[in-house]
């Protein structure tokens, strides 16, 4: 094994131990402190958002990701039609990021 390809294999092994590290669950007193100081916007204001964009459905979870420098709330709604959605929303923002269907 040549050299170029020893490192080639510690550059990818290291890349994926720290992809982990990339995101991260925010827990409840990081999500109240965030909102207070003003540098995400509160659960419910973008809640209110996500479940416009499907009339009648319920919150099945919510959670707020730092993903690669990024504040996240990632939701999960059962629509009224029984499908289960996946939303991200930028926590900032409050732009659509991701809709799709949670299998």
């Amino acid at each position: 094994m040549s050299m170029f390809s020893r490192g080639l294999g510690l550059l990818l092994l290291c890349s994926l131990i720290s992809a982990p590290a990339l995101s991260r669950d925010l827990d409840q007193d990081e999500a109240l402190e965030l909102a207070r100081t003003g540098q995400i916007q509160p659960l419910d204001a973008l809640l209110q958002q996500a479940l416009g964009v499907y009339p009648g459905a319920t919150l099945l979870e919510a959670e707020l990701e730092l993903e690669h420098g990024r504040y996240c709330y990632e939701v999960e709604l059962l629509t009224a039609t029984g499908s289960v959605r996946e939303l991200e929303l930028d926590a900032q923002s409050g732009q659509l990021l991701k809709d799709e269907e949670d299998n």
